[in-house]
């Protein structure tokens, strides 16, 4: 279970329209590391919601996967 405040951190830093890059992903479909994305949103559950540059539509899950904001100059 996330707390209110740890699912506002997030929705605050993984605002629609960022850029995020994959790091972490245990799943047999999850993109390749390194695969960039644009998030859509953060859900209740704290799962961070990204349309992937390769077309998959799968979600960060908070604690289990990981990705991080990919600035301009990266």
């Amino acid at each position: 279970m996330i707390s209110k405040e740890r699912l506002k951190y997030l929705r605050n830093r993984f605002t629609p329209g960022t850029r995020v890059r994959l790091l972490k992903m245990d799943d047999i479909q999850a993109p390749p590391i390194g695969t960039e994305g644009t998030v859509i949103g953060v859900d209740d559950i704290g799962s961070i919601m990204v349309r992937w540059d390769n077309g998959s539509g799968l979600s960060v899950v908070y604690g289990e996967d990981e990705c991080t904001e990919v600035k301009d100059n990266d």
